[in-house]
């Protein structure tokens, strides 16, 4: 029978050896927060296209254990469906999941926490995240908050089984949660689109932000931003190729299938291959914050909720060619963001900053004076 406790350990052993997992104190809670707990009696894994529930019951235990400890993310819920609840498997989008550890563990040694910080996590999902943040901070000094209830009853009970009691609230994590307030860090298991002005204003000078910058093409950008005491947020993005999943208030509208419509068409001046690249999605993005990325094949296509503007390339000749139709040309602006990059030498994430007011937010390249692009409201 496998021992629970020597796969924490061996847990442990393989984010120290990769380099995720450097303070003792934090290693502690990964030895000793069981995560096959916040796993609850079954997950999903992705079967071809479909979602499939894998169920402790259909497992050896030592089958669910190896699992429950591997570095790998298991959704726990699709389009709001738990998967106890689901008797076969399923199409459609991950809408929560118990991350991988070496994120998890990445995302809290980068927020800097130390002794008695006082932190309010946006996104308690399983638990699991909350639970070791309360073995080193100590319940009293945690605050999370939850968006979806049923998530947050489980996580609760969960928590508690796991011996500890920090401060849990259901409710939007994008207006953080004032009467816990002033906090010292603020930490998100979500990704969102710009940072909301209420973390700013929960924040003590000097306190710091930890999340990810992502937005409706899902490209991504993990910072820790620290608040000065003007009120202004300053961070350099870590490089790290991860994500996590949209807050929900965030998360993209529903589109209309893409029909192509007749436009105007011209060369491309770059490859829509620099897309396929993480630091290029992200500029990409950056570019045109109302639109969503599709693929078909090695095409790129734009689609503009908001105004039905649409970009599509094909293959023409030795290059590209793209045809731009509505009031926006989503293409112009991806590939003049792509050129500046190009310009100042393709450099990867960790060359960009960003710079959050409670008015304005920038994501720049170089220097805050650099080229700089606006983040969505």
């Amino acid at each position: 029978m496998t021992n629970a406790a020597a796969l924490r350990q061996d847990l442990a052993d393989a984010l120290a050896a990769r380099g995720q997992l450097t303070d003792p104190a934090w290693r502690t809670a990964v030895e000793d927060v069981p995560r096959e707990l916040f796993l609850g009696t079954t997950f999903y894994r992705p079967h071809g296209t479909q979602w499939e529930p894998v169920r402790h019951e259909d497992l050896s235990e030592d089958e669910w254990l190896r699992l429950a400890y591997s570095d790998t993310t298991w959704v726990t819920q699709v389009d709001g469906i738990d998967a106890a609840d689901s008797p076969s498997p399923r199409s459609g989008h991950p809408t929560s999941s118990s991350t991988l550890p070496s994120l998890v563990m990445r995302t809290i040694e980068l927020a800097g926490l130390q002794d008695g910080d006082k932190v309010l996590e946006i996104g308690t999902g399983t638990g699991y995240s909350t639970a070791i943040l309360s073995h080193r901070l100590g319940g009293r000094n945690v605050y999370s908050i939850e968006y979806d209830e049923r998530l947050a009853a489980l996580a609760a009970d969960r928590i508690r089984a796991a011996g500890h009691s920090p401060n849990l609230v259901t409710g939007d994590g994008l207006q953080g949660h004032r009467p816990g307030a002033e906090y010292d860090a603020i930490i998100a298991t979500c990704s969102v689109r710009s940072i909301p002005p209420s973390w700013l204003f929960q924040l003590r000078d000097g306190g710091s932000i930890t999340t990810t910058i992502s937005g409706w093409m899902l490209a991504s950008g993990m910072i820790r931003l620290t608040l000065d005491d003007e009120g202004v947020a300053h961070g350099r993005f870590t490089g790290d190729a991860v994500s996590y999943m949209l807050a929900r208030p965030h998360e993209r509208p529903p589109h209309p299938s893409f029909f192509p419509h007749p436009g105007t068409t011209r060369p491309t001046r770059v490859s829509p291959a620099l897309i396929d690249r993480w630091t290029g999605h992200f500029l990409a993005q950056l570019a045109a914050p109302s639109a969503e990325l599709l693929r078909m094949g090695d095409d790129v296509i734009l689609l503009d909720v908001a105004t039905g503007s649409q970009a599509w390339t094909e293959p023409d000749g030795n290059g590209w060619a793209v045809h731009q139709s509505g009031p926006l040309n989503l293409w112009d602006q991806v590939e003049d963001a792509l050129m500046t990059w190009q310009e100042a030498g393709s450099p990867d994430q960790t060359s960009f900053g960003m710079t959050v007011t409670d008015l304005n937010q920038t994501v720049w390249l170089g220097h805050p004076e650099g080229p700089c692009w606006r983040l969505p409201n």
